[in-house]
């Protein structure tokens, strides 16, 4: 590990001692000062919320944009507390587990499971959870600095899960996994490559959304189950939510596929609305109307 790195993790380290909430005040504060800035995080948040929810009357918009702003800032201060506390320590914040019957009846199945995790609440401590049940792989892309990995491997330790990238190699390695009675997760809400997805309504307008989950789990006669961390209010900590996946998620029809996908994603955002990443571009790119053209 570079010495700039190591020298991060013992920040992390020393700052993970602080109290949750405290950091997700100081997280909430960070996503205000984003609001009042007016960059293009807010913009597009801005746009995305009026996607989601139309018809709002202005106050009511601003009210969720704010909110929605300051738990987007909680989300990241609050990983200085998950990867600071080490992976075991942090899952001593989850409060409560919803669902997880589910969980046992597809691993009693043997058939493969795969969670569809959405960029919702805290994935990272959904990870530390899920590894500490089971051995899980994730489909993953490399982070742009490559020198993060080390501190990633770091602070996860024994409760890694075996990151495999979104290639070739890396898909067949999943199909594997599967066939084998394994469990894999992937988010169902990362913008596909062009060429590897298909437009399918994501709250009522066309979003490109992925295939490849749903090949897997009709190829495969996997579980599907979706799962996020829900951030519980004055830092008291997280609750675990697994719900099953809407009915057509493995149609041989891509479109009914994607269609059912995006809906068992929207299933998870009703429970957590403002924790969604709303700042993330879903609806743009490769062809489709781009709404995010005006805030450049």
């Amino acid at each position: 590990m570079r010495p700039d790195i190591y020298l991060l993790y013992l920040l992390l380290r020393l700052f993970g001692l602080l109290p949750l909430r405290l950091l997700h005040a100081m997280g909430a504060a960070l996503g205000r000062l984003a609001l009042w800035w007016h960059g293009g995080t807010a913009r597009d948040t801005a746009v995305n919320l009026s996607i989601a929810r139309p018809g709002l009357d202005e106050a009511v918009r601003a009210a969720l944009l704010r909110q929605a702003m300051a738990e987007g800032g909680k989300s990241i201060t609050e990983i200085i507390k998950v990867w600071g506390a080490g992976a075991t320590r942090a899952l001593g914040l989850v409060r409560e587990v919803r669902g997880i019957e589910l969980l046992e009846a597809a691993q009693a199945a043997g058939k493969g499971v795969i969670i569809a995790a959405p960029h919702l609440g805290c994935w990272e401590l959904l990870n530390y959870w899920l590894c500490s049940r089971m051995p899980m792989a994730i489909l993953y892309r490399p982070p742009r600095l490559a020198s993060i990995e080390p501190l990633l491997r770091r602070v996860r330790g024994a409760l890694a899960p075996e990151q495999v990238r979104a290639e070739g190699a890396g898909v067949r390695a999943l199909y594997k996994r599967l066939a084998a009675g394994g469990t894999i997760g992937i988010l169902p809400d990362q913008k596909p490559r062009e060429g590897e997805g298909e437009p399918a309504p994501f709250f009522g307008r066309d979003a490109l959304t992925m295939v490849l989950l749903p090949r897997l789990a009709a190829r495969t006669g996997a579980t599907v189950l979706f799962a996020f961390a829900e951030r519980l209010p004055r830092g008291t900590g997280f609750r675990i939510h697994l719900l099953p996946a809407p009915e057509g998620l493995d149609d041989a029809d891509p479109h009914r596929a994607c269609a059912a996908l995006n809906r068992g994603v929207e299933a998870c955002v009703a429970r957590a609305f403002v924790q969604y990443q709303w700042h993330y571009r879903r609806w743009s790119g490769h062809g489709l109307p781009n709404p995010y053209r005006r805030t450049r």
